[in-house]
């Protein structure tokens, strides 16, 4: 594909995201600057399900990636004409969904003859730290944390990322889920667990911490226990008491790892990033914990801490920077 210049300023990124089950649009100025950001939800969709289907998931892409991308630009009050990159996550995620996005993005970039960047998913996350704190630059220490990936990752610059600790079975957001479909709430299940554990005992009901080597993770353990729980006392389970120990013992958890990472390797920046970055108790006692130690603190606007396309659009700033970097 032509690439029709090699600026590196007033650079307008048109991005996409579908991995999962958002449809995403965004228009981006040089990597921290959102233009325009649209998200097409399907979770009225997949709550009949209890999780995501993804045969629907990539069905509803197809149905509304065409609209989301006009209201982007809608919304931006920008032309085709003003876009110099296009932007799309490559991985990971769910085939189906992902070809939808790409295909699409594909064949924008071909009819306006623009550079398409893939992106990964997980890069996207760290990214969209850079769009609500203007001033964060690597290195730093970043916990990503999701429906689908719990990660501790070492952002050494702005393209590369080492990943540190990582779930060994279920992610962090996928047991929020799953313990919230055994209590017959609704997906997805982080809103639900924050609303109701904000009226329990959070030490009342005691929960393993599972011991991997380094910084890694598991919470199968803890999944397992908690549902063992709710299927043995039955009437007897207080089911805001049970929540508010569930999330403290997840929140606890994920906190140890990362704090100890962060000591091993002398880091005083810390951020969280992803879907479960959203929880309050998560986003409260880590900041209380950096306070506590000194250390800088960063974390996503909400409305960026879900999936979305100004991450992809951000991060596709940065690995265009790199490459003709490597070009010249």
């Amino acid at each position: 594909m032509k690439q029709k210049s090699l600026r590196t300023s007033n650079l307008n990124i048109l991005a996409f995201e579908t991995s999962c089950d958002d449809t995403a649009v965004a228009i981006v100025k040089n990597g921290r600057e959102v233009l325009s950001s649209s998200v097409f939800s399907q979770i009225k969709t997949h709550i009949e399900y209890g999780g995501v289907v993804p045969e629907i998931a990539a069905r509803s892409h197809l149905n509304n990636i065409f609209q989301v991308t006009k209201q982007t630009f809608e919304s931006s009050n920008l032309k085709l004409e003003d876009i110099n990159l296009v932007a799309v996550t490559c991985e990971p995620g769910l085939l189906s969904s992902l070809l939808v996005g790409i295909n699409f993005a594909e064949g924008f970039a071909l009819s306006r003859d623009l550079e398409l960047i893939p992106v990964n998913h997980l890069k996207g996350h760290v990214a969209s730290l850079y769009i609500s704190n203007k001033n964060l630059e690597p290195p730093f220490l970043c916990l990503i944390v999701s429906g689908g990936h719990t990660q501790i990752v070492e952002v050494k610059n702005y393209v590369n990322i080492k990943i540190l600790g990582q779930t060994r079975d279920d992610a962090a957001g996928e047991i929020f889920d799953k313990v919230t479909r055994k209590l017959g709430l609704d997906y997805p299940g982080g809103t639900h667990i924050d609303e109701i554990a904000d009226n329990g005992i959070d030490n009342f009901y005691k929960f393993p911490r599972p011991k991997l080597q380094k910084y890694d993770f598991s919470f199968s353990g803890i999944k397992t226990h908690t549902l063992n729980l709710i299927n043995n006392l039955k009437s007897e389970l207080i089911i805001e008491n049970l929540l508010a120990s569930f999330r403290k013992s997840v929140v606890d958890y994920l906190i140890f790892n990362l704090t100890k990472a962060a000591q091993d390797l002398n880091y005083r920046k810390i951020a969280i990033s992803g879907g479960v970055s959203a929880n309050k108790l998560l986003r409260e006692t880590l900041e209380l914990e950096c306070k506590k130690r000194n250390w800088e603190y960063f974390k996503p606007e909400l409305k960026y801490s879900g999936d979305n396309a100004a991450m992809i659009g951000s991060q596709a700033y940065y690995e265009y920077l790199n490459k003709i970097k490597k070009v010249k």
